[in-house]
């Protein structure tokens, strides 16, 4: 009697160096065993109290024309984040569904900057804020092995009372024809994404278009990428997606990447359009290990003119 798992094994350990694993129907769904060596997981962190905010919607609506999910750990840029989704030109419905990972700063967490922007929000958005009461990651010590908000955005996109899905980090911003242009080329397709910029931490002032990372499948300095900062997904056409987004890649150094898998499945499975609009603006984080690489990058265009 053959062993089919130890045999499935030991075909995957042959064919790993090809990059290429076999997989059985029944693996299909036990994910976590891929996930090979990850970070260690941190101390859990102080318990505090469960959170929930609404601001609105003001007509009682239960769907939306475009739904926006923001994994926070509640930075100050949050309400310049918020800002930039209530001056978008897309002339739907549009909601926002902010997810709590560990506040920044201290436990309870200071909401009083989104309260600030959502008094000035246009009727046609509303702002959900929920805070679990601990973190879903195990960075924190929680659960699930993304580090970038744990089971968040997974989480968020099924909870979001929309078709359409937009990813919006708390540190990052848009202009405003973002979700209009992804919402036109998400036309027919599954999935859509548009070009970003690259915008100094410090003076938040842009530096230069991404030409070399965020370029869409197939192209760029990692062969094919697209930062969720400017991704738009049929939610219904791509489900199976969206468990990816709390499961890092296999070995994964830094637990930080799981939006590589998404962007894989996305791109091997599913059928995208590229808006052609540089409408993202991306904050080069100081401390990504990309950032000195990165100002090369820019210095290097800005002195070829």
């Amino acid at each position: 009697m053959i062993d089919k798992n130890a045999l499935a094994a030991f075909l995957n350990r042959r064919l790993r160096r090809f990059d290429i694993a076999l997989v059985r129907p029944s693996e299909v769904w036990r994910i976590g065993d891929y996930l090979g060596r990850q970070p260690a997981p941190g101390r859990p962190k102080p318990a505090r109290p469960p959170m929930a905010h609404a601001f609105g919607p003001d007509d009682g609506a239960t769907k939306f024309d475009f739904s926006v999910v923001i994994p926070s750990i509640l930075r100050p840029s949050l309400a310049d984040a918020l800002r930039s989704i209530f001056a978008q030109d897309f002339t739907g419905t549009v909601q926002t569904l902010i997810g709590v990972d560990q506040p920044q700063g201290n436990v309870a967490g200071d909401i009083s900057g989104v309260e600030a922007a959502c008094r000035d929000r246009p009727p046609n958005h509303s702002v959900l804020l929920l805070d679990p009461g601990y973190s879903t990651s195990q960075r924190h010590g929680g659960m699930h092995p993304a580090w970038d908000g744990g089971s968040l955005r997974t989480v968020l996109s099924y909870l979001a009372a929309s078709r359409r899905l937009a990813y919006l980090d708390d540190d990052n911003a848009w202009a405003p024809a973002h979700l209009s242009s992804l919402a036109a080329a998400l036309e027919g397709h599954d999935w859509a994404w548009s070009r970003r910029w690259f915008v100094d931490p410090r003076t938040r002032r842009k530096l230069a278009e991404d030409v070399w990372e965020s370029v869409g499948p197939g192209a760029g300095v990692f062969g094919g990428f697209v930062d969720p900062n400017c991704l738009a997904i049929d939610k219904l056409a791509c489900e199976a997606v969206l468990r990816w987004w709390s499961i890092p890649t296999r070995n994964s150094g830094s637990a930080w990447d799981a939006d590589r898998n998404v962007f894989r499945v996305l791109s091997t499975e599913f059928r995208g359009r590229p808006t052609g609009l540089a409408t993202s603006h991306y904050t080069l984080p100081e401390t990504d290990e990309h950032y000195a690489r990165r100002l090369a990058l820019i210095a290097g265009a800005r002195a070829a003119g």
